[in-house]
């Protein structure tokens, strides 16, 4: 029987907590339900869900595009530092912009060293590959090496993997 995702989440959260990136993503396409699922994620672990765009438009409204490209990184751990564990962050189209010169991923797993992190992609996870946005589209992105669990809203998860590979002892 299938689990429901946010029972796929909470597993992949604590298979995360022994990893170098505690980073659970959860990957669907935009309107598939991740913010509904990431709320009832945060409300069962007595934390908040951090609206990514909202708490970065604000802290770089002020600064130069130069600015904004530096000290990106340093705005959005201070933002996550505080937060309760795990940090859930939804609404992240910011951190893609092209005009920021950031690595979306990179970013979430630098934030995830430190705490576990269950964020939000809006994109899909196919054949090993992560993707956001269509090819051709200015913020398309694709990822081979992930370092990341990955939660789809499709069902799918890659700690079901890890298991199965555990259990035949091929880990």
């Amino acid at each position: 029987m299938a689990l429901p995702i946010n029972d796929k989440i909470k597993k992949s959260l604590q298979a995360a907590e022994g990893l170098y990136h505690r980073l659970v993503l959860v990957v669907g396409e935009t309107g598939s339900g991740k913010t509904g699922v990431l709320r009832d994620v945060a409300a069962e672990f007595n934390t908040s869900v951090i609206n990514v765009n909202l708490a970065l438009s604000g802290e770089l409204l002020e600064l130069t595009a130069k600015q904004r490209a530096l000290q990106l990184p340093g705005i959005f751990n201070q933002i996550v530092r505080n937060s309760l564990s795990p940090v859930v962050l939804d609404n992240l189209e910011i951190i893609f912009d092209k005009g920021l010169q950031q690595d979306p991923l990179r970013l979430l797993q630098g934030l995830s060293r430190n705490q576990t992190v269950v964020a939000s992609w809006n994109g899909r996870y196919s054949g090993g590959r992560l993707f956001y946005a269509e090819t051709g589209h200015s913020e398309y992105r694709s990822y081979e090496s992930i370092d990341a669990l990955i939660v789809g809203m499709d069902g799918t998860a890659t700690v079901d993997s890890t298991e199965k590979y555990t259990e035949a002892g091929q880990a």
